[in-house]
């Protein structure tokens, strides 16, 4: 379903990120959890893209195999550093044949092995939103309409960008080149959450902005959480309660969890359109979050 009919179909979206697997082990967890979070009725599923197209056959044959073995709709993510316009267009007339309607419109990183021997056609997501644009009026996809566009956002800012207002001006970038909505990168401090939604409308961004919630499970996950989403902030009152558990793997869980689903009790509260969970491919942690806001699925949310 492309992305202008789920927002205007749904008052509030509920998205899982997945990424794509890499031994036979790991796809059939992933399709057991797909199995378990798949009741809880999300608006899509997006699904990740390596650092410099690294998953780049995984990621498609992840996307076609959950359009066409479950009910769910997948949104490929698809990072333009190190793609030229031809590889974009080639990746963007796969999925429009496979039926996909949307695409979650990424920058990307540089893969860590070789960040400086990367070149391509895109310095920024807001060419590659432009790029999607460009085919979509070329009337390949069989939606007249095209893809359904989503971006990133950083409401703690991004690592690469300390000016905070260069960093609105490249969001607005994006929503201007024809966004249909952003999806932010996790963060643990809701008041950070708000203050940015915020700053978005004053720069005059006027579409959806979902929260991305991904709850801590374990110490490592901690640790590896500050490490991916650099410049994340990790508030006092959660480092404190995950120090009293750390010697107990099943506490740490609970602490997690319980403050993402606390994140998610204020964030529906506060109005916001949509929570996009971090699942890490497992099922348990989302389910349990679901549980403790009293919710069957996200169809409770949408009345």
């Amino acid at each position: 379903m492309h992305l202008a009919d789920v927002l205007a179909r749904h008052s509030f979206t509920a998205s899982f990120e997945l990424f794509p697997p890499k031994s036979d082990d790991g796809w059939d967890a992933l399709f057991r959890a797909i199995a378990d979070l798949a009741p809880l009725s999300p608006s899509f599923v997006s699904v990740t893209y390596g650092a410099g197209g690294s998953t780049r056959r995984l990621t498609h044959d992840l996307v076609v195999r959950i359009k066409r073995e479950t009910a769910l709709d997948p949104v490929p993510h698809l990072a333009c550093i190190g793609h030229t316009t031809g590889d974009v267009d080639a990746i963007l007339a796969r999925y429009a044949e496979a039926g996909v309607s949307n695409i979650l419109a990424l920058r990307g990183d540089r893969p860590a092995n070789a960040p400086d021997a990367v070149t391509g056609d895109f310095r920024y997501a807001a060419q590659l939103v432009s790029q999607i644009k460009s085919f979509n009026a070329s009337g390949r996809h069989p939606d007249r309409r095209g893809f359904g566009i989503g971006v990133a956002g950083y409401p703690e800012g991004h690592p690469e960008t300390p000016n905070t207002l260069l960093q609105m001006d490249h969001l607005k970038a994006k929503v201007d080149a024809g966004a249909d909505l952003i999806v932010s990168q996790l963060f643990f401090d809701n008041a950070a959450f708000m203050d940015w939604r915020e700053r978005c409308e004053l720069a005059g961004i006027a579409v959806p902005v979902i929260p991305g919630i991904m709850p801590i499970t374990t110490m490592a996950g901690l640790r590896r959480m500050a490490q991916l989403a650099a410049g994340t902030r990790f508030p006092a009152p959660l480092l404190r309660a995950l120090r009293r558990a750390q010697d107990d793997p099943d506490a740490v869980e609970k602490v997690g969890i319980h403050w993402a689903t606390e994140q998610c009790r204020e964030l529906i509260d506060r109005g916001v359109r949509g929570i996009h969970f971090y699942t890490l491919n497992r099922s348990d942690a989302t389910r349990r979050i679901y549980e403790n806001l009293g919710l069957k699925s996200t169809d409770a949310l949408r009345a």
